[in-house]
């Protein structure tokens, strides 16, 4: 599941009212602990998929404070973070907040959340690693992670099965090796490897697992690390997927690939754990072949080790100026502990650690999702990293990458450069 970041560029000045209001560093310690009323944002998944596990936290806390009137609003993910932005410049704001896990660093980088105790909420000693950083800004903790999604590979079992392969590679060899046989059988109008240039979360994950990395901080300062020796390594071999894999539009993001998938064009994409699915639904599957014969499968990396995936998902954090960051805490500890995260896992999503993400390996119906996130990355939590995003320099260097305008080198170099500029920058 992929979160667009929303960093709070556009609004410094309402955010800078929010951070003189202050935020102690115990976070959820005292303040509105007796609160009377309290207030929770999340999106329409829990409205639709899990209302029981709300009620369950509502009861809980309600348990613990006889009267309190707990108020839920919900929003779709287009809608939230206006309505957000709106309403931190008032007194008015929410006590708990839902954030796309990429969201969450252009409000914590302006002020607008409480550090919270980490220590005080479940497996918190456990959280996936990539769930934690997007709740950590500058050695504090202002969020708790609810849940996650992660990235698989997944390929057609027929086409796979028509080259001779009867099941799922397990090295990046034997990957590339099906691969090829496919792409010789099946022509230059057709992608053995569906893989978008401009995705960059597919990208990144070649250069981690490179050893490589977008950014490194130092001494509290980040600096852009696309130019490494590891990190072109992993752009060079990512270049060398679309180069022999990929024979659509080499300028195209992610966005649409399951419509695409689903156009029978291709054999494998490496995504979101949900595409391959969207892509057998019969409104997307116009080869009428696609149901039960998608097959996912943990993507192996050419290091040898299973490719490191973004992690998406989401968090919930409480405002700055909630009146009641107390209440709201032991709400929040509530719906994401050991029995949320029980109801979670039943409702197909990834758990927000690393004990609950364990015992899914055993069944075979979470296996793949579940050891494929157990290795995974997350974007440098730079106070500029917003405006890296905002302005696109990574897709603008793979697109340059895969269509040939530049070489890997100059156009990481280019990159480097460019997020150089605005990644330390508030």
């Amino acid at each position: 599941m992929k979160r667009k970041l929303t960093a709070a560029i556009g609004i410094a000045g309402m955010m800078v009212s929010i951070a003189a209001c202050g935020g102690s560093d115990d976070g959820d310690s005292a303040k509105g602990a007796d609160a009377k009323e309290l207030t929770v944002w999340l999106t329409v998944d829990a409205q639709n998929n899990w209302p029981a596990l709300v009620k369950a936290a509502d009861k809980a806390v309600q348990k613990k404070h006889p009267g309190i009137k707990i108020k839920h609003e919900y929003y779709g993910w287009p809608d939230k973070n206006t309505k957000l932005d709106a309403v931190l410049a008032t007194d008015k704001a929410p006590d708990v907040v839902e954030m796309g896990n990429t969201e969450m660093l252009g409000y914590m980088v302006k002020g607008a959340f409480a550090p919270v105790d980490a220590a005080k909420f479940d497996n918190s000693d456990a959280w996936l690693d990539g769930l934690k950083a997007s709740v950590t800004y500058e050695g504090k903790t202002y969020g708790v992670p609810y849940y996650a999604g992660g990235r698989v590979a997944n390929w057609r079992k027929d086409v796979a099965a028509s080259v001779g392969v009867k099941t799922p590679p397990k090295t990046y060899k034997e990957l590339t090796a099906a691969l090829d046989k496919i792409q010789k059988k099946e022509g230059s109008k057709f992608s053995a490897w569906y893989q978008p240039t401009r995705d960059w979360y597919a990208a990144m994950s070649f250069v981690y697992d490179a050893g490589g990395s977008i950014a490194k901080e130092d001494g509290g300062t980040w600096k852009a690390n696309l130019s490494s020796p590891e990190s072109l390594k992993g752009l060079n071999e990512f270049k060398n997927v679309v180069d022999t894999y990929m024979h659509g539009d080499k300028t195209k993001d992610e966005s649409d690939r399951y419509i695409v998938y689903g156009q029978g064009k291709s054999a494998m994409i490496f995504g979101a754990a949900w595409e391959g699915a969207t892509s057998a639904d019969p409104k997307n599957d116009k080869t009428g072949k696609l149901k039960d014969n998608l097959e996912n499968f943990v993507m192996p990396g050419p290091s040898g080790k299973n490719m490191p995936v973004f992690l998406g998902g989401s968090d919930l954090a409480i405002p700055v100026k909630s009146k009641a960051q107390g209440v709201a805490a032991e709400w929040i500890n509530a719906f994401t502990g050991k029995d949320g995260q029980k109801g979670l896992i039943a409702k197909g999503n990834l758990p927000n650690n690393k004990t609950d993400l364990a015992t899914l390996k055993d069944d075979p119906a979470t296996a793949v999702p579940a050891t494929a996130a157990e290795s995974n990355w997350f974007v440098p939590m730079a106070p500029g990293w917003g405006q890296v995003e905002k302005a696109q320099v990574l897709q603008t260097m793979l697109q340059n990458i895969g269509t040939g305008k530049k070489s890997v080198e100059a156009a990481a170099k280019e990159a480097d450069a460019a997020i150089d500029k605005v990644i330390n920058t508030k």
